[in-house]
C-alpha cells in the first residue's frame, strides 16, 4: 500500500475513533473550530483534552495551509489588479 493510502485509512481510523468518543456533531465542530483557525489550546480546553492530542488529531485530519493575502492597494501598485 501506498504511503498516502496508509495516511488515508489511518486518518479516516483517527475520525471514527473520535466519532465514537465524542459524536458526529463535536466531529463537525471540530472540523470548524480548525478552519476558523482557533487556538489549540481553545479547543483543547474545550474538549477537555491536551494541545499535544489537538495537534495530533490537526494532522490526522488535513494539513495546514497557509498563504499571504497582499493588500489591495500594493496589489494595484504592482499592477496585480
Amino acid at each position: 500500500m501506498a504511503a498516502n493510502q496508509k495516511q488515508s485509512v489511518d486518518s479516516a481510523t483517527v475520525a471514527r475513533n473520535f466519532i465514537n468518543q465524542y459524536g458526529k456533531a463535536k466531529f463537525k465542530r471540530f472540523i470548524k473550530l480548525l478552519k476558523d483557525g482557533t487556538s489549540g489550546e481553545a479547543i483543547a480546553d474545550e474538549y477537555g483534552v491536551s494541545r499535544e492530542r489537538v495537534r495530533q488529531w490537526k494532522n490526522a485530519f488535513g494539513i495546514v495551509v497557509q498563504s499571504y493575502d497582499v493588500d489591495p492597494d500594493i496589489q494595484k501598485l504592482a499592477g496585480l489588479r
